[in-house]
């Protein structure tokens, strides 16, 4: 056993075990009195302490009026609101601006899309302080919703009340940026100030389009800034500029105790390196995050194509040389995004590229390629587009629709900013209902020359169970010592550092939101037996594997040591110094052993 395992082994031991609640809860509360002492029960719509109208109007004029009662549009089949949902069911902007709705609409056996009881459409800090203040005082489960893309479901929960943050969604560049408490400390340098209602493509029109700069942010355009800074963040192009939350210089957040606090390498150091990976929801309510800018390159471009293999031992060989050249060529800064392997015997290109003409892109591919066509026993069921564009335009809607409209899908409302879009190969997630979701990080060890072998039976023999799609971006095995020095100083899980890849399992159905129609459960359970399957295969290879918090399964055994590995008992040292009665909940999220798994009952 190496040190790593040695080390995971050591904090599994006491937290996964079946005296986990009683350990774990000891941990975050510091000692039984204080357990003893804290909210046992939230409250619910009737019962006993369940505000009255008065109280809650006293909260609506706290917050200006932006006191919202919620109700799905789906709730009535005959409404206009129904009608209008389904108009714009595939648009994830229009889903975004409903505070009862989620971008995910469920999972089997899981959860489903249901509305919070009364929403805040915060406006500003003091809003959401007050939101906390109030949820505090009336023992109310809270729920923080910026973009809504929760797999888990963690942006939702019925009978809570909600935080949405969409309308704070202020974006403000900055020359040289200097930290609160950081003066003569710190370097100035160019940074971007972000609400945490801004999505991503909020962030690049701004900082990219029309400031010639790079930030770090996610690949989805439409997933929400603060969520993805907090789960960790990966973007296309990490494998050069880390993760996000590597980037992150300050935050502003509030705290259980309803305070406004700066976080940063200055201030609150604990709660800021919390944040950076820490999972969102669990240690406060992000509302204002600053992330350094970087020199922009001059190129970004893709590659795109699917090859088929005639035979099964003709795919083996395909892996085979895929893998190799991935080694060999790909794992460096350069390169990001998805080979996708797939149980027809078919390997589909997603990758992506920064920092490389597109004549010195298609160079690097030549000699795959033509190993490929010098075969009989494979064809181009799409051939293979090597494609560069200068890279402030990568995220130009109007360059996109003049140059390339069939890349990207639009926000179809009358009057919608031209600045929205997001990309095409993403559309298919808006409102989907998860059958299974699995993720795992690979490490760089599986690369070497004596392993590869391995690793091509192991993605061969797990691609007979289902598709399987390997995020290279997603790993910073390869990336500049600066990223991963970077990256080692966030709470995410420290496999990050040495993973090559995370691949990704997954299937999903139609929309399921409640008052549509009800989803196929025989399917979703033959999906998801497929899904299980072809990632107990693949993690033979590598059985202490850890999953990224945002992209994992809502099943995940042992997820201390899956999401944060060595880093959990430092996040519950934070969690339980600015909140130690657990009034932020998230299922799976620090310090959520010691409550039940819907967060209205603390564990004894």
């Amino acid at each position: 056993m190496n040190r790593r395992e040695l080390l995971k082994a050591a904090l599994a031991m006491p937290l996964l075990t079946g005296g986990m609640a009683g350990n774990v809860v000891s941990a975050l509360a510091g000692s039984g009195a204080k357990l003893a002492g804290g909210v046992r029960t939230r409250v619910r719509p009737g019962d006993p302490g369940w505000p009255s109208p008065a109280q809650w109007d006293g909260l609506k004029v706290a917050v200006g009026g932006r006191l919202l009662k919620l109700e799905s549009p789906f709730a009535d089949r005959s409404s206009a609101a129904y009608a209008e949902a389904m108009k714009h069911l595939q648009n994830p902007f229009f889903i975004g601006d409903q505070p009862a709705l989620t971008q995910t609409s469920g999972w089997a056996k899981a959860w489903t899309s249901r509305p919070s009881a009364y929403a805040v459409a915060a406006e500003s800090a003091a809003d959401v302080a007050a939101a906390v203040a109030f949820a505090r005082q009336h023992h109310l489960r809270l729920v923080v919703k910026g973009g809504g893309h929760s797999y888990q479901g963690t942006s939702d929960a019925p009978d809570s009340l909600l935080v949405w943050t969409r309308h704070m969604n202020r974006v403000t560049l900055h020359d040289a940026f200097v930290a609160q408490g950081g003066a003569g400390i710190q370097a100035p340098q160019p940074a971007v100030s972000l609400q945490s209602g801004a999505m991503w493509i909020d962030a690049y029109d701004a900082v990219t389009t029309h400031g010639g700069r790079y930030v770090q942010g996610g690949g989805c355009a439409t997933v929400g800034v603060a969520g993805l800074i907090q789960s960790g963040g990966f973007g296309s192009f990490s494998k050069n500029f880390g993760t996000a939350s590597a980037a992150l210089l300050e935050a502003e957040v509030v705290t259980a105790d309803g305070v406004v606090r700066i976080a940063n390498a200055y201030t609150h150091a604990d709660l800021f390196w919390g944040l950076k990976g820490g999972g969102g929801g669990s240690l406060g309510v992000v509302t204002r995050i600053t992330l350094r800018t970087r020199e922009l390159p001059t190129f970004f471009g893709a590659v795109f194509g699917e090859i088929k293999a005639s035979s099964d031992q003709a795919y083996r060989a395909l892996i085979a040389k895929a893998i190799d050249f991935y080694q060999r060529a790909l794992c460096n800064p350069h390169w990001g995004e998805q080979m996708k392997f797939r149980p027809d015997n078919g390997l589909q290109l997603s990758m992506v590229f920064q920092g490389l003409t597109q004549e010195q892109a298609s160079a690097v591919w030549a000699p795959f390629l033509d190993w490929v066509r010098a075969r009989q026993e494979y064809t181009f069921s799409r051939p293979v587009q090597i494609l560069a564009l200068p890279a402030q335009h990568f995220w130009d809607a109007d360059f996109f629709r003049q140059h390339m409209p069939s890349a990207i899908v639009e926000d179809d409302r009358p009057n919608a900013p031209r600045k929205h879009m997001l990309w095409a190969g993403d559309h298919d997630q808006v409102a989907w209902f998860i059958h299974a979701f699995q993720s795992a990080w690979l490490p760089a060890s599986l690369l070497q020359p004596q392993r590869q072998a391995e690793l091509t039976e192991a993605i061969f023999a797990s691609s007979r169970h289902h598709s399987m799609e390997f995020h290279f971006n997603k790993g910073l095995a390869g990336a500049p010592a600066e990223a991963i020095a970077a990256a080692r100083d966030t709470a995410m899980n420290p496999q990050v550092l040495d993973a090559f890849a995370l691949v990704i399992i997954a299937d999903a159905g139609a929309p399921a939101f409640p008052g549509m129609s009800a989803p196929d459960m025989v399917q979703a359970r033959s999906n998801a037996e497929h899904v299980g399957a072809a990632m107990d295969t693949l993690l033979q290879l590598a059985p202490g594997a850890g999953a990224y918090v945002s992209e994992s399964d809502y099943f995940q055994r042992d997820w201390q040591a899956a999401f944060w590995g060595a880093n959990y008992p430092r996040l519950a040292a934070v969690k339980r110094k600015y909140d130690p009665d657990g009034l932020f909940f998230v299922r799976h999220g620090v310090g959520s052993e010691a409550w039940s798994e819907d967060g209205f009952t603390r564990l004894a």
